[in-house]
């Protein structure tokens, strides 16, 4: 059975830092892509980060200035967002997937549809 399972969300202070886990299993995790999204309330569900199986990381565009930071431990199929100096905004539902193959294609980021897993989210919530 395939399993994304997220966890290290919770309530935090303006300014503050997560790092987000994302735990993979019940899929040959070496041939797929993990992304790490996000969805406000009433809002539309946006990509954060992807890492690829071989390290390679990529950021959407809003996401590149430097606060989120993609990293993974293919030994223990484990995918981490850490996120710093977090904002009001930043509350929402993070959620990884998993797509086959890498994050990208000729056209960029692959969409959020591409993707084959997803995980049931953690809330992030940003206290101002």
């Amino acid at each position: 059975e395939v399993q994304l399972v997220e966890s290290g969300g919770g309530l935090v202070q303006a300014g503050g830092s997560l790092r987000l886990s994302c735990a993979a299993s019940g899929f040959t995790f070496d041939d797929y892509a993990i992304g790490w999204f996000r969805q406000a309330p009433e809002k539309e569900r946006k990509g954060v980060a992807c890492i690829s199986s071989s390290g390679g990381s990529s950021y959407w565009g809003d996401f590149m200035k430097g606060r989120f930071t993609i990293s993974s431990d293919n030994a223990k199929n484990m995918v981490y967002l850490q996120i710093n100096s977090l904002k009001p905004e930043d509350t929402a539902v993070y959620y990884c997937a998993a797509v086959v193959g890498p994050c990208d294609n000729d056209y960029g980021l692959l969409d959020s549809r591409e993707y084959d897993y997803w995980g049931q989210g953690t809330q992030v919530t940003v206290s101002s």
